[in-house]
C-alpha cells in the first residue's frame, strides 16, 4: 500500500495447501486471516483527522516559509534547511486530503493520481528527515568545529547540498510508480496501493522496505544522534554554554519532535517487515496486531508535518521577532509590540535556528 495511509482491510497472505493424493489438506496455521474492515466511526474519525492536519500544517509551513524567504540577509545554512524542511512538509500536508476521501470512499482519482500522491508523500518522508540530518551537521560545525566552519564557504555549499537532498529524496520516491489503481480481491472499493508482479512481490517489499529502515530512518538517526552529543558535550564545557544551549533548543526540539512521530511507524513496519521475510512464524493474531499498529502509528507521523511550526512559534525567539515585524509591516500589530519583543536576542550565527 501507500507508505504511510495504510488500510489493513488490504492484506497480503497466502493460502497454501498441501497436496496429499487426492485430497486437498488446509494447514490452519497459513490460511488467510479472517478481513476486518473498520467501523464507519473509525473511518470517519480519520479522515476529520487528516483534514484538520491539512488545515494546520498548510498554513504554519507557508508562515515559516514567508518569515525566512522574507529575510534581508543572505539566509544562513541552518535556515535554509529550515525552509526547505518546510517545504517538505507542505508537500506532505497537500497530499491528506486525497488520503481522506480515500478512507472514506476508496481511491475516486484514478491510477494517475495514485502514483503521484504516492511519490509526493515519499519524497516528502525522505526529504524531511535528510534536511533534520543536515541541520545537525551544520550545527555540529558551527559549535564543534567553530575553525573550519568559517573557513569553509557555508552558504554556498548548503545550496549544493539542499539539490543533492531533493535528488536523493526523488530517486528513493520511485517505487510510488508500482502503486496502481485496482480493486483488491476482498472488496468492492478501489484502493490505491502496491501492485508488484506475484512472482516477485516479497522480494520487491522487502528491497523497498530495506531502503525506509536504512536511509529513511536509522542512519540518518546515527549521523543526528552522533552530531548532536558531541555538539551537547561540547556546550557543556565552553563559556557561554547557557546561551548557545537556548540557541540549540529548536533544532533539538525539532528532532525529538520527529522521533516521538516516527519512531513508533517505523518499529510497527519493521514488525511487518520481519513477517514478511518470514523471519518468525506467521500467526494471525499477531500479523492482524501489526497491521492495527502499521495503521495508528501512521496517523501519529502524518501529525509531524504541523509541528515544526508550533515549534518556531512558541519556542523561537528569533522567529517570533522576525514575525512580528512582518505583521508589523502588514499592520496586524501595533509597533510597540515588536520592540518589547526585541530587547533580548542573541546575535551570533549559533543563534541562526530561529533562537
Amino acid at each position: 500500500m501507500s507508505a504511510f495511509v495504510h488500510n489493513f482491510s488490504f492484506i497480503y497472505d497466502e493460502l497454501n495447501f498441501t497436496y496429499n493424493e487426492s485430497e486437498y489438506f488446509i494447514n490452519p496455521d497459513t490460511q488467510p486471516c479472517d478481513v476486518h474492515t473498520l467501523p464507519d466511526a473509525v473511518t470517519v474519525a480519520m479522515a476529520v483527522f487528516y483534514v484538520l492536519i491539512f488545515l494546520l500544517a498548510v498554513p504554519g509551513n507557508l508562515v515559516v516559509g514567508l518569515v525566512i524567504g522574507f529575510s534581508k540577509q543572505a539566509l544562513p545554512p541552518s535556515d535554509l534547511y529550515l525552509l526547505h524542511l518546510a517545504a517538505a512538509d507542505l508537500l506532505l500536508a497537500v497530499t491528506l486530503p486525497f488520503w481522506a476521501t480515500s478512507v472514506t470512499q476508496g481511491w475516486v482519482f484514478g491510477d494517475f493520481m495514485c502514483k503521484t500522491i504516492t511519490i509526493l508523500q515519499e519524497l516528502s518522508f525522505y526529504s524531511s528527515i535528510l534536511f533534520l540530518t543536515c541541520i545537525s551537521v551544520d550545527r555540529y560545525m558551527v559549535i564543534v568545529r567553530a575553525m573550519e566552519a568559517r573557513k569553509a564557504n557555508r552558504r554556498v555549499l548548503s545550496w549544493g547540498v539542499c539539490a543533492a537532498v531533493w535528488t536523493v529524496g526523488c530517486v528513493l520516491s520511485l517505487p510510488g510508480f508500482f502503486n496502481s489503481a485496482f480493486i483488491s480481491f476482498n472488496s468492492t472499493r478501489i484502493e490505491c496501493a502496491e501492485k508488484y508482479e506475484p512472482s516477485s512481490a516479497n522480494e520487491w517489499r522487502l528491497t523497498t522496505r530495506l531502503f525506509r529502515h536504512l536511509l529513511g530512518f536509522l542512519v540518518p538517526l546515527a549521523v543526528m544522534m552522533l552530531c548532536y552529543g558531541v555538539t551537547i558535550r561540547r556546550l557543556l564545557h565552553i563559556r557561554g554554554g547557557y546561551q548557545r544551549q537556548r540557541a540549540m533548543r529548536v533544532i533539538v526540539l525539532v528532532v525529538a519532535a520527529f522521533l516521538l512521530c516516527w519512531s513508533p511507524y517505523h518499529v510497527a513496519v519493521m514488525a511487518d517487515t520481519v513477517y514478511r521475510a518470514k523471519l518468525v512464524p506467521y500467526r494471525c493474531p499477531a500479523r492482524m496486531a501489526v497491521d492495527k499498529a502499521m495503521f495508528a502509528t501512521q496517523s501519529l507521523g502524518l501529525l509531524h508535518s504541523c509541528v515544526n511550526p508550533v515549534l518556531y512559534a512558541f519556542v523561537g525567539e528569533k522567529f517570533r521577532k522576525r514575525l512580528l515585524q512582518i505583521m508589523t509591516k502588514a499592520g496586524l500589530v501595533e509597533r510597540a509590540t515588536t520592540s518589547r519583543s526585541s530587547r533580548s536576542s542573541l546575535s551570533s550565527e549559533i543563534t541562526s535556528a530561529f533562537m
